[in-house]
């Protein structure tokens, strides 16, 4: 196959990975920020209901559906169970195929800007796929050690500073293009293993106990919603992220790590205004912040300007 081809084929590769992992990321997405508005619209039935927690009356398409959210007990299992879970890990998927194919197929040249540091092909490489994977790692680790127990407050803090650090690090190692998407590609591969490795796995304790015919216990289900909110609160950073190759004023800023660190802060302080609302709480204060951040991101990329012309 000579050059032309292998790159024509290569684009539609590009183009196809890309689009499915779209519709793959909109599944699991637009599933998971129905069942987060579900959970906090859900009220007490009017009259007591055996092992009902909340109901929901919704109409759509000329429908009406009621919704019921349960404790399963002992032998309580239904006939047919759904399960939301293919969505997470097609996108996740489709994400490293994609990554594999701008960054990898392309001999890691997208990958290394000498300016930031001479790396070679397979060199970017290896820190690319070690980085993720080593992210996961570190995640997880903490969050299953006695600092992640309860609120997980002090494993909040931490996590912060540890995203942070790895923002710097992939900017100052990665492309400003390849740094970003990797962010992206990191946040999101922990995404779908809290998903696979951590909330699935806990339910699914619950669904054996309960065909056993011994009660379930509940403190699986909480973990695993800990795990959930974490997937929640990284959304809209991820998803600029997956946008952030079409606008290199973000990631082509000489400080594109504090541009990515302000624009993740932001995301979660959206989304965290999104979820207090849902749930009739307070907390929409955080908009005040998100809007100084979204000033200091104006600032941070406006185009410099050089100055007056030296005469000819």
């Amino acid at each position: 196959m000579n050059s032309s081809l292998f790159s024509h084929a290569q684009e539609w590769l590009n183009l196809a990975i890309r689009w499915f992992h779209l519709v793959a990321g909109i599944s699991w997405i637009g599933s998971s920020f129905y069942f987060m508005w579900l959970d906090a619209s859900l009220e007490a039935p009017p009259a007591p209901k055996d092992g009902v927690e909340g109901e929901l009356w919704m109409v759509h398409s000329g429908g009406f559906y009621q919704v019921e959210k349960r404790k399963i007990a002992p032998g309580g299992m239904p006939r047919v169970l759904h399960w939301f879970r293919w969505e997470a890990m097609l996108t996740l998927l489709s994400g490293l195929c994609l990554v594999a194919v701008v960054f990898y197929l392309t001999g890691g040249a997208l990958l290394i800007d000498p300016a930031v540091l001479p790396l070679t092909p397979l060199a970017a490489i290896a820190i690319s796929a070690g980085g993720i994977a080593v992210a996961w790692l570190a995640y997880d680790t903490l969050w299953q050690s006695p600092l992640g127990q309860g609120e997980g407050k002090p494993a909040t803090v931490l996590s912060f500073v540890l995203l942070f650090a790895a923002v710097y690090g992939w900017c100052h190692v990665l492309s400003g293009r390849a740094a970003f998407v990797h962010v992206g590609a990191m946040l999101g591969t922990i995404m779908v293993l809290n998903v696979w490795v951590r909330i699935l796995p806990a339910q699914q304790k619950m669904i054996d106990a309960t065909k056993a015919g011994d009660k379930p216990d509940f403190t699986h289900g909480l973990r695993a919603k800990k795990r959930s909110v974490h997937n929640s609160y990284v959304t809209l950073p991820v998803l600029f992220m997956m946008l952030s190759n079409h606008f290199p004023s973000t990631y082509g800023s000489g400080r594109n790590w504090l541009v990515l660190c302000l624009l993740i802060f932001v995301g979660a302080a959206i989304r965290h205004v999104m979820i207090v609302r849902m749930k009739k709480l307070p907390g929409t204060w955080w908009l005040a912040p998100a809007g100084a951040g979204v000033v200091a991101l104006l600032a941070l990329t406006a185009p410099q300007d050089d100055g007056p012309a030296a005469p000819a």
